[in-house]
């Protein structure tokens, strides 16, 4: 299959915007070309020609952490202390949950992420078999990160799932990870991080979320999270963390040092009163940044232009510097950053060669109008509304505000309505 976008404009590697287009076979990017006519030589007869009419295309935005099953508990336990919130009504709701009610509730965030321009989601939850049968379905791109834990998947149940579904799948992969320090023993700790030096494979968690997470680290060790876990010897191969919230300037350094990605969800430590991660500094101390939503029980939308807004935002108050976090730095982020930080390098820019995870934005929107600044209009005044097409993997699941993800988006989110009688 062959599709050649044209009359379109490009942002290219450099996040420069020119004017042309780009042709894809199969899953693949052909040529990127400026002007009226590809010229790169390829075999330049096409199964479908999508005049782009000046709009924009850019790489699909990459959610980076979230937990997409929990659409379930969307607006359902909202305006709560965070301790009341998670103990009273999140953890107890999340017991009743089967694999029926995972592959349909990650199906429901599918829908959201294709139609505000997310063409892979690095997600962590339980049941990998319902979330990966989810994303093979709708043609939907996902990396499971494991979530061990001292009350639920051992280590050897998750290296068990890493064995099953790491690159079994186009569209699936799997990342050694676990939930977080509090929730594991250091028996745990030591194992995950062997494993992680058998396979000389990277690891990633929940860390540094709350005061009251870091803080109790300390109480246990002696030390921070970032310190005990390089004291165990887990991020030896890399990895990332998601939140990232409390850390210091020794957390940073060591963040740097050993490589490690620092996942950024900003909507859901706003909404949970969890503090301003800082990124800014991070980011000077030579720590890589993503992004992600986090889940919808948490955020509760899963729009990657509220978290590209908020980073920048959030930074400028945080710093008292309007001019810190320029909207550049977000949209890498969200594009490029995210990509790289569960292993999509093939998947982070528009260049010949790369997976064809394309996204068009209309900029005749009025919030894009005047083109003063598009990237800056994508990132200060864009949202969901603007997404006029995703592809993933070469084929169009989401235009013009029609789904294409094999089930009919009605019926995905009708069957999510009938199964919200489970949970009361």
């Amino acid at each position: 299959m062959k599709t050649k976008f044209h009359n379109a404009k490009i942002l290219r590697k450099d996040f420069s915007v020119t004017n042309g287009g780009l042709c894809v076979k199969d899953d693949t990017i052909m040529c990127v070309f400026e002007g009226d006519k590809c010229d790169s030589g390829h075999d330049c007869v096409f199964d479908k020609e999508i005049d782009c009419k000046g709009n924009l295309l850019i790489p699909g935005f990459k959610n980076a952490h979230t937990h997409s099953a929990m659409t379930f508990l969307r607006s359902r336990a909202d305006d709560l202390p965070l301790q009341e919130w998670l103990h009273e009504q999140v953890f107890p709701q999340e017991a009743k949950l089967t694999a029926e009610h995972i592959h349909w509730f990650t199906k429901l965030a599918i829908l959201e992420y294709v139609s505000g321009g997310t063409t892979a989601a690095f997600d962590m939850y339980f049941e990998p078999e319902a979330v990966a049968s989810a994303a093979r379905d709708t043609g939907f791109r996902i990396t499971m990160c494991g979530s061990v834990n001292n009350f639920g998947t051992t280590p050897q149940v998750m290296l068990d799932f890493y064995n099953k579904y790491k690159k079994s799948h186009e569209l699936v992969d799997y990342k050694l990870g676990f939930h977080a320090e509090y929730t594991n023993s250091i028996e745990n700790l030591k194992e995950l991080a062997r494993i992680s030096a058998e396979y000389r494979a990277p690891i990633y968690t929940h860390m540094s979320e709350t005061k009251a997470e870091h803080d109790g680290c300390y109480e246990r060790y002696g030390q921070s999270p970032t310190a005990l876990f390089t004291e165990v010897g887990l991020w030896e191969h890399g990895g990332g963390v998601f939140h990232a919230v409390h850390v210091d300037a020794n957390d940073m350094n060591i963040m740097a040092e050993k490589k490690i990605w620092a996942v950024s969800n900003p909507g859901s430590n706003l909404k949970l009163a969890s503090g301003i991660a800082p990124l800014s500094k991070m980011q000077e101390t030579g720590v890589n940044i993503a992004l992600g939503t986090d889940g919808a029980a948490s955020n509760n939308a899963l729009s990657m232009f509220r978290e590209m807004f908020f980073a920048c935002t959030l930074q400028k108050h945080f710093m008292n510097d309007a001019a810190a976090c320029p909207a550049l730095n977000a949209l890498e982020w969200a594009v490029c950053s995210s990509a790289r930080a569960f292993g999509l390098d093939d998947c982070d820019c528009l260049e010949p060669g790369k997976k064809a995870d394309i996204v068009m934005l209309d900029l005749d929107r009025p919030s894009m109008r005047p083109h003063n600044n598009i990237v800056k209009n994508i990132v200060y005044s864009g949202d969901t509304s603007i997404v006029n097409m995703t592809m993933v993997n070469g084929k169009i699941l989401y235009k013009d505000g029609a789904f294409f993800v094999g089930d009919d988006a009605r019926a995905i989110i009708e069957k999510c309505e009938s199964l919200m009688k489970d949970f009361n």
